[in-house]
């Protein structure tokens, strides 16, 4: 069975501007990639704001 396609979460532009200012190249997957781990982080904070017996993520979530 195939995963669940995900909506981006990155600003392809924005990403390989930053990437470009470090004189590297992005890989034609990497936005891809970022959006990915992005979607697995806010998972885990999520959790763990639920744990903390509150509905509001915050920046120790991360």
């Amino acid at each position: 069975m195939a995963a669940k396609k995900r909506e981006m979460l990155v600003v392809a532009s924005k990403v390989k501007e930053v990437v470009k200012s470090h004189k590297c190249q992005t890989a034609g997957d990497l936005v891809d990639a970022l959006s990915d781990k992005l979607h697995d982080l806010l998972e885990v904070a999520a959790k763990r704001a639920k744990e903390n017996k509150r509905a509001t993520i915050r920046p120790c979530d991360l």
